[in-house]
């Protein structure tokens, strides 16, 4: 009771108008407050409001202390409004766009990707979108690519290369360029692989398609079987692409390299058997010396044996052993 006694006591000693002064300027700081925020956000929010985007201005000022784009989210969310991309079906939130935001995402890139795939009427959800951008691939082109098939060219113009050669069975080159026409499929282009395996792949079917035909007149008279026989290895598998077709834009007869590599054959051949030649020559020449030799040392051996002759014979008279047959009358 004391207590109490005494806090009545204090309030009654204050002088009235310290109370006026005091609510006065809570009452000053709150319009102020006010003010503030009606410059900052009012326009963002009215335009919010009119177009019935659903972005209170509690929001507006919390992005502010989250180090969000306001006025991007606000846009990205009535687009999504105004093209009938409702919260239950597409799971367009303030919240989930702030996230994509703060996430490194790009808002507007997901919100034009949605729009196009609800207009030609692709299942897309905003967590599919998300997810496809946050994985580094442009979700807007995906889209489009799946819409309106993309042609590219096989060989890739930016290797350098502007056709693929291969070789056909009776070793003639064929010289041949394909246009590829994809599709994108969204369910498989978050970790699939890319355009450039789809070019890797489609060549490495045109070649191993030539290279088992007979004769390089057979694919020039049916250029449409390499197309099948390309599109039946199912080339698209674990890929972010459908093939739609496989179209030659281009043949060209190329030389005749069975015939150049007999012929660099035929020349490795001869130059062997010449060189075989020149040792069986060498060993002849070798052999002829060889008996020349012989024949000059036995020769010799023929001219010692007559010098001995004379000898025997002076030795024979000296020792009365030579007899001299008188010839008969």
């Amino acid at each position: 009771m004391m207590h109490a006694n005494i806090s009545h006591v204090v309030l009654a000693q204050v002088p009235i108008w310290y109370l006026w002064i005091a609510l006065g300027a809570i009452g000053l700081l709150f319009l102020l407050f006010l003010v503030i925020v009606v410059l900052m956000y009012g326009a963002l929010w009215f335009q919010a409001y009119m177009s019935s985007a659903g972005v209170s201005i509690w929001s507006l000022i919390g992005m502010s202390f989250r180090q969000v784009n306001a006025r991007l989210i606000v846009q990205a969310k009535i687009m999504a409004v105004q093209a009938g991309l409702t919260d239950e079906r597409y799971g367009i939130t303030t919240r989930r766009l702030e996230a994509h935001y703060l996430a490194g995402g790009n808002v507007m890139k997901v919100i034009h990707a949605l729009i196009a795939a609800n207009r030609a009427q692709m299942p897309l959800t905003f967590d599919q979108a998300a997810a496809i951008d946050l994985a580094g691939r442009d979700v807007l082109d995906a889209v489009r690519t799946s819409i309106y098939p993309k042609v590219i060219d096989c060989p890739d113009p930016r290797s350098g290369r502007t056709m693929l050669s291969a070789i056909a069975k009776n070793g003639v080159e064929l010289k041949v360029r394909a246009r590829v026409t994809v599709r994108t499929k969204m369910e498989t282009l978050i970790g699939g692989a890319t355009e450039e395996t789809v070019i890797a792949r489609v060549g490495e079917g045109i070649i191993t398609a030539i290279g088992s035909s007979e004769t390089h007149l057979e694919v020039l008279e049916h250029p449409d079987r390499i197309s099948k026989a390309v599109l039946e290895r199912g080339l698209d598998q674990q890929t972010a692409f459908q093939i739609v077709s496989i179209d030659i834009a281009d043949i060209v007869v190329g030389q005749n390299i069975g015939a150049r590599l007999q012929y660099d054959q035929a020349e490795a051949d001869t130059r062997v058997a010449r060189a075989k030649a020149e040792e069986r020559r060498a060993l002849a020449m070798a052999r002829s010396q060889e008996m020349k030799a012989q024949v000059a040392y036995n020769r010799a051996q023929v001219i010692l044996a007559e010098a001995q002759v004379p000898l025997a014979m002076a030795r024979a008279i000296r020792e009365g052993r030579f007899e001299v047959l008188a010839s008969r009358p």
